[in-house]
């Protein structure tokens, strides 16, 4: 599948405005995103069949739907809770999601998966989503937002 990998959360945008480039930081064992300069990420997002443009706004409206899916347990979305690894958005506009669990004994660890695929799918422009879950490397807290720890009373 030709497309851009990310491993967390911050470099989401630049990921997907990269499709071509390769994965980036561990667990993959990819090109960090700093090691890649913004000349590189320009000439792959123009190396994409979809135009700059939509890749924003596939991005973006990506990430808000991610925003949408909430752990039962925990009163923060999965994306702030740093639980979504790698997505992969190919020429084609079919997304790969791999997310992980805060525990492998979750409870909704057959539903989740279902719950992030509909709220993917439900961006307009996306042919389909595959998820994931994979427990390496494991969940710590390390891998929350500010905003999450915040609102779990971390601070």
């Amino acid at each position: 599948m030709d497309g851009k990998q990310i491993e967390d959360r911050a470099a989401l945008k630049q990921a997907v405005e990269a499709l071509d480039a390769p994965p980036t930081s561990p667990p993959d064992g990819g090109v960090a995103p700093d090691s890649v300069s913004s000349e590189e990420r320009k000439g792959s997002a123009a190396a994409s069949a979809l135009p700059p443009e939509e890749i924003e706004r596939l991005t973006d409206e990506i990430v808000a739907a991610l925003k949408t899916v909430y752990d039962p347990e925990i009163p923060a979305d999965i994306y702030e809770l740093g639980l979504i690894y790698k997505v992969e958005i190919d020429d084609d506009r079919n997304v790969a999601i791999n997310m992980t669990l805060t525990a492998p004994g979750c409870p909704v660890a057959g539903e989740m998966p279902i719950w992030v695929e509909n709220a993917v799918n439900a961006v307009p422009g996306v042919a389909g989503t595959k998820v994931s879950i994979v427990f390496d490397p494991p969940w710590d807290q390390s891998r929350m937002s500010d905003e999450a720890r915040l609102a779990v009373g971390m601070f």
